[in-house]
């Protein structure tokens, strides 16, 4: 980059800030405040959901997976990231703490009008990068924008993300890896169903008996709001592979994935050698607890729904794939 170019980029970002904070609140200067940044792994992990759900269908007063309202895409992204918020624009807009324009970060909401004053009539999450998504009903569908083109129009920033602690979660570092609270809110609502009684292809109409896809469905419905559809465990893998992530690598699984296997043919490694892996049905879904163990249900004898080991057992064997809806 040239000292040119670097000065115009910085001019731009100057302006950019300087804008957004003479413009809000209906175009008076916001007072200055103290408000603490955002937790950088969870505005990250915002960000990253956000971002997948561009060209998603606008639908008013939808909260997802495949469309989405205003305040609804704002409430699905918050909660796959594990922090449930209100899901109406105006409680969004007296919710967590107002921020200064200037001062917006990655995660934070940010509120619009088409006059630029009164109350918002639509809203989005900020990106970071002076871009922001949000789900327009003029383009009937979830666009990224840049925050600049909308200065005349925002009203206020809120963040409800709670703080920076500096400190990491071992089993987070990574942005781009799944929200661990997701992943322990659909253990935990999983495990509720310990003990359940196993039947094939139960009926999806009750929980007094489930197979290893209704049991699955069941806990990513209760513990994240994801609704796969009623099919069974190759519906369910092809849901991840269209909406989410997936890895053939077992050491990749995280808390609270999907785990796919095929059918049983032994219980020694030896008779799974030789078997080309990418050619083999799906049969049984499970749910990654870490730690080594599954969370699944197989057969009456077994007792339904229950926690088992993982490497050295025919499951490690019969793995197919593993991923997350999300």
């Amino acid at each position: 980059m040239t000292k040119r170019d670097w000065l115009k980029k910085s001019s731009v970002a100057v302006m950019l800030g300087a804008s957004l904070f003479t413009l809000v609140e209906g175009g008076h200067a916001a007072a200055a405040q103290t408000v603490e940044s955002p937790n950088s792994a969870q505005a990250a992990e915002v960000v990253r959901i956000a971002q997948t759900l561009i060209g998603k269908d606008y639908k008013y007063g939808a909260f997802g997976p495949n469309s989405f309202g205003s305040a609804g895409l704002a409430t699905y992204v918050y909660k796959q990231a594990g922090v449930s918020i209100d899901d109406t624009i105006a409680g969004l807009y007296k919710a967590g703490e107002k921020v200064a324009a200037k001062d917006v970060q990655e995660g934070d909401l940010l509120f619009f009008s088409s006059s630029g004053e009164g109350a918002p009539s639509f809203m989005g999450i900020y990106l970071g990068n002076n871009q922001c998504i949000y789900s327009s009903e003029s383009e009937d569908a979830v666009v990224l924008k840049n925050v600049s083109d909308y200065t005349k129009k925002l009203l206020g920033v809120r963040r409800v993300l709670p703080p920076d602690t500096g400190t990491t979660n071992p089993e987070n570092p990574d942005p781009g890896t799944p929200s661990v609270n997701i992943g322990d809110k659909i253990i935990e609502a999983g495990k509720k169903y310990m003990g359940t009684p196993y039947e094939y292809s139960s009926t999806r109409a009750n929980k007094k008996t489930m197979d290893c896809s209704e049991f699955t469905m069941w806990a990513y419905l209760d513990g994240a709001g994801i609704d796969m559809g009623k099919g069974g465990a190759k519906s369910q893998a092809n849901y991840v592979k269209s909406h989410g992530s997936y890895t053939t690598d077992i050491s990749k699984l995280k808390k609270g994935d999907l785990v796919f296997f095929m059918s049983y043919k032994g219980y020694k490694a030896t008779d799974y050698q030789n078997i080309d892996v990418s050619k083999q049905s799906i049969n049984h879904v499970g749910i990654y607890m870490g730690d080594d163990k599954l969370l699944h249900t197989f057969s009456k004898e077994s007792g339904g729904v229950k926690i088992t080991d993982f490497s050295g057992t025919h499951w490690e064997y019969r793995f197919i794939m593993g991923g997350r809806p999300y």
